[in-house]
């Protein structure tokens, strides 16, 4: 049996794993780390058998990973791990993830594309965290992930309705694709934080952004996170440090970005480097500016692929 000491608040939770058990259970204990935005503190007395097990039988398939399998990574200090069943069947294990997020926490997520960085929307140290950590500039935007058409009704102007004159009701094609993996982009209503929308250098400088990207993924573990939530996330795709790659191994991801800040990692088993389709929804027509694992539609049209203004439209979406 091993356990796994998690702090960083007025609440801890011990997480436990029986070598010959799928079983895990949740206990209270007291906590004395400090608030956020410090990072959150975790001792682990032993590794963990099961996880052991299942890196041992990926070893196998990929020796690349031999390394992430040795006990120092399961102690790794300040970062929460918590393996999920992709199917969302033990989403009581989100719990403590949900409370670190509403503290302030910055971590890593699955979503039906990629993983994805993120914190609350409305904490505006987790966001210039979240931006520390991932190394995003100023000038790139940032992406929200919603519960329901209802988010994204409120933090933008919404999707265009049709007049009866022969333009279509982009809103009751866009119904039949989310949840899914595009990712619409949109003009940003009053209610999106200003860390989300303005960008430069200098106070000074500042200029409020027009348009923020949303998603709603179709995955249980994501979903799940975001009700229990009950509000939206800021997010970002999760990239190796010094290369324009996307990560997709979550035991890579938590030995990659825990020493740079993060707080916790949820694994929801490796996924496919495909991001979401990126569809412009700001002009006259909706635009597909980058083409992922969302397919075209009938409503949809290619963006040109020379536009110099694609790059600054794109979020850092997942």
């Amino acid at each position: 049996m091993a356990g796994a000491k998690l702090c960083g608040g007025d609440t801890a939770f011990l997480l436990r794993s029986h070598s010959h058990s799928h079983s895990h259970f949740l206990e209270a204990a007291t906590r004395r780390a400090a608030p956020f935005p410090g990072r959150v503190s975790s001792v682990s007395p032993n590794p963990k058998p099961s996880r052991y097990r299942i890196l041992a039988m990926t070893v196998k398939r990929s020796p690349k990973r031999l390394k992430y399998s040795a006990p120092q990574f399961t102690k790794e200090g300040g970062l929460m791990y918590v393996e999920a069943d992709p199917s969302g069947a033990d989403s009581w294990k989100l719990e403590p993830v949900v409370e670190l997020l509403k503290e302030g926490a910055v971590g890593v997520i699955p979503t039906d594309t990629l993983y994805a960085i993120v914190c609350d929307l409305k904490s505006h140290s987790a966001i210039e965290r979240l931006r520390r950590i991932k190394n995003v500039e100023p000038s790139k935007p940032l992406s929200i992930l919603c519960r329901s058409l209802r988010d994204i009704d409120t933090y933008t102007t919404g999707f265009p309705r049709g007049d009866g004159q022969g333009h279509a009701n982009i809103f009751r094609a866009v119904k039949h694709c989310l949840p899914g993996p595009y990712t619409f982009i949109l003009t940003a209503s009053k209610e999106v934080p200003k860390k989300c929308v303005r960008y430069g250098t200098t106070t000074a400088k500042y200029s409020l952004r027009k348009h923020v990207g949303v998603r709603i993924p179709n995955d249980a573990i994501c979903q799940a996170i975001l009700q229990k939530m009950d509000a939206p996330l800021i997010s970002t795709s999760v990239k190796w440090l010094k290369d324009n790659e996307w990560m997709v191994d979550p035991v890579v991801i938590a030995d990659t970005y825990g020493p740079e800040g993060l707080d916790f990692v949820v694994d929801g088993g490796v996924r496919v480097a495909e991001p979401s389709t990126v569809v412009d929804m700001t002009g006259t027509s909706p635009k597909i500016i980058r083409q992922g694992k969302g397919p075209k539609l009938y409503w949809m049209e290619e963006e040109d692929a020379n536009s110099t203004a694609i790059e600054d439209l794109i979020p850092s979406a997942t």
